[in-house]
Order: C-alpha cells, then structure tokens, then sequence
C-alpha cells in the first residue's frame, strides 16, 4: 500500500550530524523540512563518539585544520569557511549547549555528555517546525519532473511504502562504520541510482592487529610515544602522541591516525608494520647513556644481569604492565640491544577491524561530482549530499565531525537558497 504523496521545500535522508545540521539551516532559512531517520532516535552514532562525550570539534586554524582532512581537503575548504569551528562552537552556544576546550584544542559539551548534543539540536529543530519521521528506511529517491520523490518504509510497518516530494533532497545518510547505529550504505546506493560515482569505501580510524597478537597487552595504555607506520619497509608516517591496546588491536590517537593509510595497503596486498619508539625524547646515544647508568645502579654490569634485574632496570622505563609483554615479544633482549628495542618496537601488521567498530568511512560519493561551493550533485540540479556518505573524512580529535558540521550547514544554506530564489520567480 503507498500512502498519499506529501510535498515539502526540501527533504533530508539522514539524522545525524551532517543532517541535523543540513536541516536547521535550511529550515531557519525559511524552508518546509522533514528529515527521514531509520532510527526511533536523532544522532544515534554521536552518542558513542569521544568516548561518550563527543568531541564536537577542535580550535586548529585552516591551515593546520587541513592537514587532517583526507583524501583531498581543498573540497571542503568552501564549506569550512562557510561554516567553521568556530562559527559550529557558536551555533551550539547559542542553541543551548556550553562547551569546554580540552587539550589538544578539543572542543566537547561542558557538561561532557555526548546525549547533550543531539538533544539541543532537536530541540531546535522542533522549535523550527521540522518534521521529523523515525523508523524511516528509505529504500529510493528519484526524479518526478522538477520534484524528487523520497520513498520509504515504516519500521513500525514494514508493509507500508511512504513517499514524499520534495523540490531538493539531501542525502546524509553516513557511511558503513558502526552498523549498529543505523550505518548500511544506503546512501551510497541512493547516489548510484543517479550515476553517481562511488569510489571504493573502507574502514578507517580503527584497530590495527598484529601477528601474534598478546593478549597480555590488552587494557594498557602508552602516553608520549612515537608511532611510525612502514609500508613495504618505507616509513610513510610518522606521529607523537597515546597508543592504546585493546581487544581489537593497536588503537588510540596514533593508531587511528596512521590506520588509513595501514587500512589502504593492506588491502591493496602490501606489507604493514607498526614500530613503537618508547623514549622519543632521547636519542640512541642519549638511551644507552640513561641504561649504563641504570646498570650500574643496580651494582651490576650489562654481562651479569639477572632476569629480575632486567624487570628491575626496564621498571624505571617503561609502565610496570607493559614489562612481561614486552619481554615476551624481545626474548633476545638484553643490555647492548635494550636501546634499540626500546626506540624501535616492532609489530608485523596482518589484518583490521572492519566497520563493526570502525570510527569513520572513507571512500564514497566522489568529490568530483560534488560541486564544492554548494555540496550540490553536478549531476541532479536538486540533489545535495553532507558528511560521511561523501569521499571525505577526517583525523581523530573533532575533524569528522566539523566535516559533517561544515558540509551540512552548506549543503541546507545552498538548498535553501535554491528554493527561495525560484519562490521569486
């Protein structure tokens, strides 16, 4: 049964945080909006980022800001400026939400509390008049004339096909990461029904897994350290910062940062490695000075050193949790080859986690069937897109979300505007 065809200015596939965003700007610009949500709830995967407290953005300036963003950051440039982090901290002050600069230059709620977020933007949202239909799937979104028609089913009734026209749809639906929070790639399928390119997706900021694996490692935690990523023995990256080992792998700020880049060789078959250098802050020359003297602290000499002393002396160098691990992966370890060990810890990459914990997507619509300045389909003249369905994504620390931020205030600005200009014809 297809229910009766509503019409409004513009429709949204998506309510997270590209089309939250997309929504409240085209709606405080004048225009009918109703956002479709396959969830019961708005911002279901904000929830879980930052830990649960949700690192809206970060403070960084342009120039530093766009070394994180990937694959290409001069496309999002328009949208930044359009709408940066600061003009985003802004909205959210003035919409209800006090926030907090962290280190780093992290931008999070004061009260710390990721639920914060999307509660005040669908409260705006309300306040606007913006219908909001969850338990949506949409299933597809075609051209009728000059209209696009979006049609749906109900989760609540699965028999039901609903459809709605609209003079301009965006599309922000996410990508693949985290399924559980309503993550399918349909909107990959939606852009491809109108010849739109996708360019190959997979996971990124995610766990990296070694071989041989330790699970004497889970849990602990390294601050101040030095992550480099070797591509068929080449050092590609190189990044100061916490690694952390977890049930998945390899992860923390470093290991998401370099996990791109590990992600994309070893699906196109190349050799991975991670190697960990504990003490960047000292040289080889100025360690094995450090471990001399350590040595003979302990009134011995690197030739008569026990099994106990060796725990004794790595004590004073490393967190006591990572000791037995550590030796465990070192057995030749010694006191001559102590330093070298210690600068350059080494672990052969095989494999990663893939969406189910993934933090982000990359890979999708394709930046160049997008026109920068609008977030407009070059293709469909009343088609937009916003956030992670498109090939673009970020660093850890606040980046993925300003792109969300960024591209779906833009993406409801152009339609908006779109609309009102033929409202005056």
């Amino acid at each position: 049964m297809i229910q009766d065809i509503q019409n409004r200015d513009i429709v949204i596939v998506g309510g997270g945080a590209a089309g939250m965003m997309a929504a409240l700007k085209a709606a405080e610009a004048g225009c009918s909006v109703t956002v479709l949500e396959k969830n019961d709830i708005c911002g279901k995967k904000i929830l879980i980022t930052g830990k649960g407290r949700c690192n809206l953005t970060n403070n960084k300036e342009w120039s530093e800001f766009s070394t994180h963003i990937h694959p290409v950051a001069a496309f999002l440039r328009p949208a930044f400026y359009n709408f940066d982090n600061f003009r985003t901290v802004e909205y959210f002050n003035s919409i209800g939400l006090p926030t907090s600069v962290e280190q780093g230059g992290r931008i999070f709620p004061l009260s710390m509390r990721a639920a914060d977020v999307p509660k005040v933007m669908v409260s705006r949202l309300k306040e606007l008049g913006v219908e909001i239909i969850y338990g949506a799937d949409v299933n597809a979104v075609s051209q009728v004339g000059e209209m696009i028609k979006c049609t749906y089913c109900l989760s609540s009734n699965g028999l039901a096909s609903n459809s709605i026209l609209s003079k301009a749809v965006i599309i922000a639906t996410g990508g693949l990461s985290y399924p559980s929070t309503g993550s399918t790639g349909m909107g990959y399928e939606l852009a491809e029904s109108f010849r739109h390119t996708i360019v190959n997706t997979f996971p990124s900021l995610t766990a990296l897994v070694p071989e041989k694996y330790d699970e004497s490692l889970y849990g602990i935690e390294l601050n101040n350290v030095e992550l480099n990523l070797m591509i068929d023995k080449d050092l590609v990256q190189s990044e100061r910062g916490d690694v952390s080992f977890t049930t998945g792998g390899i992860e923390g700020s470093l290991g998401y940062r370099v996990s791109r880049k590990a992600v994309k060789a070893l699906i196109n078959g190349q050799k991975v490695a991670l190697t960990i250098d504990l003490k960047p802050a000292l040289s080889l020359a100025q360690l094995s000075d450090r471990i001399s003297r350590d040595v003979a602290a302990l009134g011995a000499s690197k030739d008569n050193l026990s099994q106990s002393q060796m725990k004794l002396l790595l004590r004073g160098l490393m967190p006591a949790a990572l000791i037995a691990p550590f030796m465990a992966y070192n057995k030749d370890l010694n006191v001559d080859n102590l330093p070298a060990k210690l600068k350059e810890w080494y672990f052969v990459i095989k494999s990663y986690v893939g969406y189910k914990r993934a933090v982000v997507t990359a890979g999708g619509v394709a930046q160049s069937e997008i026109v920068a300045k609008s977030m407009r389909s070059k293709l469909v003249p009343n088609l937009y897109f916003a956030g992670e369905v498109i090939d673009i994504d970020g660093d850890t620390g606040g980046y993925n979300l300003q792109i969300a931020f960024s591209t779906g205030a833009l993406a409801g600005t152009n339609a908006a505007q779109q609309i009102l200009k033929l409202r005056r014809v």
